[in-house]
């Protein structure tokens, strides 16, 4: 756990009490230990890293001072220094965790220091058998032992040994919430303004952001920490180490930055360079840190050539590599460099296999630059944008020394494709590189780290996602590496069309956790993927079919049922929901939207803002009413600031464009046959998984385990509509929650509480996922914990209740652990 210090204000720093409302007492010798380790890079190293409290009466402290001028941890006693003084090497300290430990020997009356290898011992301390003490971590407000000082330090793994056994033990491994969970008593701490450093393994941290006037571009100094922001006016700075930004304005006036232009940092010269390519034009300037000028004059041009390109600079023989890029609807193979030292420009011709056309690949390169590594991009083999481009997954190796690219493997594509943020992080060490994808094919995107090694086609995804709004040449998004500070830094830049562009900045720590899913081996087999959903699909049809064939039924148009007999098909729909396979003639609402074609290709991103929204009213007022809606609710819900004529012009130009997107499914279609606007669907040809989600909770007489199982995995992709606000729609989510909710719950009123412990409690899970304040849920799960034994379980479950709904409802929840377990849940 880490502790926020100096750097904020006192109500914000961090206290940790080990018996909150209670004292700790011992009759024999006892002795606490923990690991200890400092942050870098704070301007006050000052303050109380334990305090010890013996009957209300005595302290026992042990301090940290960076104005001492040697022995900067002391042990104080009451209110006097003693002779246990020492240092922890600086590398320790700051890089290593060190193991510090108090003993209290009642035998001998003495107190036993230890640092490492290092012992210190106080004698003659009128310890007293069956003392009672308070323990207590930074800052704390208790009686008169109140302090607010506190150094920037690291604790994990707090332990107590009485009588020669382990009696408590605080792992400090917790992720969130205000709670030190202790493993052997359940005598947890009470932590305020918890700093948990296993979540910022594992949790993006967003920093504070910038939005800036013109066209922006995004460089790295790794020495130095420092991310560089190149706008038209000012360098704006972010410094890693203390997430602090601040600007300098150019002494020569505003710049006319070009779009597609990209800055670098050169580690060697120690300079910062601005350049944007085009055909048959190439610019280049330096910046002068010291006269805060640019060593050449900025001019307007046309729009680059070669945007999202990827960058490596070379020791060896002082130059800056290009490789790849888009412009002017031709994906390039081209490698350029520009030598420092002569300011020339060259056109490489590699060597060796084939470097396909792309962009919005991935570069990283060797500490001194002379082997540079490429993952995925965009692109094909002629470089003609209009034959069918696609997501790459190879890595390529280029060597600087002989100009040779080679082909090292081919990633496995997944369920999804991807394309890649501008770098890759390259560990020479142990051959492995961490990068970043994200799906291009829409707006409201993700990035998403993954682990992956150089010599073999298997990566790991690690970390949570950022968020990331990817406009192709709008966009921009690249991965950078802090050594001193052990954190990554991810920059998103999205250009408006105000001409504004905002700058995003996320900080995760290293090593990163996640979820250790591995992707490996080479590329998917399309036909094997095409064959399952065309068994899938057929089998499906193939059923119905027969179905109607002896019921002489017609084929009806409307809003999916899964009676009885259609119930044996849920098995294979939850397969197919829980492991993301998508066939052709899908739309997915649940999570992104997403809608593949007959072909199966996902043609989501042609679909405009504007057509988009005008698509989702339609389909879900006709799936849920059957009716759609006219063209006067459609003016008031789209075209509201617009008078008739102009509205009516709108919408019959956005009709025909949706018509046109519709045209790609088979057995979907936009009428009007009725007066009312209206997408027809024939659901026994098109999945939706909104449709299937009505079939079960519409009826909840029918409701089993595997309809239970269908709705989850269906409500795992997201919540409805994840990444879409409109007015309109907020009624249509929050029926979606309440309905959920309650189907679950009608469920689980079914169940035996003793029998079903384990269904219940995934069935709270399934809960929570959208309502983490849920009673019932919590009843019903805490009641199963119980009767599984899992008597601790269920009341941390109440405790994080409990927490959760005070911060939620500002006040304190009316019952306790011992009422809700004899609380009978309602019927649903």
């Amino acid at each position: 756990m880490g502790f926020h210090s100096h750097e904020v204000v006192q109500d914000k720093r961090t206290s940790l009490d080990l018996s909150p409302e209670k004292t700790l007492c011992f009759n024999n010798n006892f002795e606490i230990s923990f690991d200890l380790s400092f942050y870098l890079n704070r301007a006050v190293y000052f303050g109380y890293i334990i305090r010890i409290i013996e009957d209300d009466h005595r302290n026992i402290d042990l301090v940290y001072n960076a104005e001492a001028l040697k022995n900067h941890f002391n042990l104080i006693i009451g209110d006097k220094l003693t002779k246990t003084a020492f240092d922890i090497d600086p590398n320790s300290l700051f890089n290593r965790w060190n193991k510090l430990s108090i003993k209290f020997d009642y035998d001998n009356d003495r107190i036993i220091f230890r640092s490492g290898d290092r012992t210190f011992i106080e004698k003659n301390m009128h310890l007293k058998r069956s003392a009672c003490y308070k323990i207590l971590f930074g800052v704390n407000n208790y009686k008169q032992f109140k302090t607010t000082d506190i150094p920037p330090m690291k604790l994990r793994d707090i332990k107590i040994i009485s009588n020669g056994s382990l009696t408590y033990n605080w792992p400090l491994n917790e992720e969130l919430g205000q709670t030190a969970h202790e493993i052997y008593s359940q005598s947890d701490g009470a932590v305020i303004n918890p700093l948990w450093i296993t979540a910022l393994h594992h949790d993006w941290q967003p920093a504070q952001g910038l939005k800036i006037n013109g066209v922006a571009s995004v460089a790295f100094d790794p020495k130095k920490e420092i991310v560089y922001v190149i706008g038209s006016d000012s360098i704006y700075s972010y410094q890693a180490d203390s997430s602090h930004w601040s600007s300098t304005a150019y002494s020569s006036g505003k710049l006319i930055l070009n779009q597609g232009n990209q800055s670098v940092f050169n580690p060697y010269d120690k300079n910062l360079y601005n350049f944007y390519l085009f055909v048959n034009k190439k610019f280049i300037a330096k910046y002068n840190t010291t006269t805060h000028a640019w060593d050449k004059k900025f001019e307007a041009g046309d729009v680059s050539d070669f945007w999202h390109l990827n960058k490596s600079i070379s020791i060896s023989d002082s130059s800056l590599y290009l490789f790849g890029g888009y412009g002017h609807l031709v994906y390039k193979n081209t490698v350029q460099q520009y030598h420092f030292n002569t300011h020339t420009w060259e056109n490489i011709v590699p060597n060796r296999d084939f470097f396909m056309p792309r962009y919005l690949a991935a570069l990283g390169a060797t500490e001194k630059g002379d082997t540079v590594y490429i993952l995925g991009g965009y692109g094909n083999s002629s470089g003609q944008q209009i034959l069918n481009p696609n997501n790459m997954y190879d890595m390529m190796r280029f060597t600087v020394k002989d100009k040779t690219f080679k082909k090292m493997f081919t990633l496995k594509e997944g369920d999804n494709d991807f394309a890649m943020a501008n770098s890759l992080i390259i560990d020479s060490h142990s051959n492995s590189y961490y990068g970043l994808i994200f799906p291009q094919h829409k707006y409201n995107s993700t990035l998403q780290l993954i682990y992956g090694s150089l010599l073999k086609p298997s990566y790991t995804f690690v970390g949570n996602s950022i968020p990331y709004n990817f406009h192709d040449t709008h966009s921009f998004a690249d991965l950078y590496y802090c050594k001193t500070s052990k954190k990554f830094i991810a920059v998103t830049l999205l250009r408006s069309e105000t001409n504004q562009t905002k700058v995003n900045i996320y900080t995760l720590l290293s090593p990163p956790f996640g979820s250790g899913s591995t992707v490996s081996l080479a590329k998917r087999s399309y036909y094997l993927y095409y064959i399952a959903c065309f068994l899938l699909i057929a089998a499906a049809t193939a059923f119905i079919y027969l179905k109607r064939r002896k019921t002489n039924s017609p084929i009806l148009i409307s809003s999916p049922v899964i009676n009885d007999a259609e119930a044996s098909e849920i098995p294979n729909k939850i397969k197919a929901y829980s492991s993301g396979t998508l066939c052709k003639n899908s739309i997915f609402l649940f999570g992104d939207l997403q809608v593949f074609d007959a072909e199966g290709a996902d043609i989501t991103k042609h679909f405009t803002p504007l057509i988009k929204e005008l698509f989702l009213v339609i389909l879900l007022y006709s799936i849920k009413h059957g009716r759609g809606l006219s063209s006067e609710k459609l003016n008031e819900i789209l075209w509201f600031d617009k008078d008739a004529k102009s509205a009516r012009n709108n919408r019959s130009v956005n009709i025909a464009k949706l018509k046109s997107l519709l045209d790609r499914l088979d057995h979907c279609s936009l009428s009007k046959d009725t007066g009312y606007w209206k997408i027809d669907i024939d659901f026994d040809h098109v999945h939706v998984d909104y449709g299937d989600y009505l079939s079960i909770v519409r009826d909840k007489a029918l409701l089993d385990i595997e309809r239970i199982k269908f709705l989850s995995a269906i409500t795992q992709r997201g919540n409805f509509l994840l990444n879409n606000e409109y007015e309109w729609l907020d009624s249509f989510k929050s029926e979606i929650s309440n309905d959920v909710i309650d189907t679950y719950l009608h469920y689980a009123h079914s169940l035996d509480p003793t029998h079903d412990a384990e269904l219940l409690i995934e069935i709270s899970a399934y809960i929570f996922h959208f309502d983490p304040v849920n009673e019932e849920a919590t009843i019903l799960k805490c009641k199963a914990l119980s009767s599984l034994g899992k008597h601790s379980l269920a009341k941390h479950t109440f405790e994080n209740f409990i927490k959760e709904y005070k911060v939620i409802y500002g006040e304190d929840f009316k019952m306790d652990f011992h009422d809700i377990l004899e609380k009978k849940t309602s019927q649903k």
